[in-house]
């Protein structure tokens, strides 16, 4: 498994965290090798679009697993921590990534 970047308030996910964040990118990619397979077989239009529905719901919960680590490990050590600037700018990604994902 690649390392993860690391930054000075990055503690990283730990091991079994990242085994179930593999699992579910594994489930992802099946649902999207899905859509291929239907696609290129001509299957119903609207059995496609709930196979893509699927497979965001799939990277959805990913992104919250993700986001549940980053906010109890890299969040609470910026802002527990006596860097101020580390505080600000990992306060400020996650409120940037909250204001994109709401135009979305």
């Amino acid at each position: 498994m690649a390392p993860l970047s690391r930054s000075p308030y990055n503690q990283g996910m730990d091991m079994e965290n990242r085994k179930r964040l593999v699992r579910r990118l594994q489930i992802v990619e099946g649902h999207v090798r899905a859509i291929q397979r239907m696609t290129g077989e001509g299957e119903y239009c609207i059995d496609i679009i709930r196979q893509i529905d699927a497979t965001k719901a799939a990277l959805s919960k990913v992104s919250q697993l993700i986001l549940e680590d980053h906010l109890n490990s890299c969040v609470t050590h910026a802002v527990r921590g006596d860097d101020v600037e580390a505080r600000e700018k990992v306060l400020q990604e996650i409120a940037e990534m909250f204001e994109r994902s709401a135009k979305s």
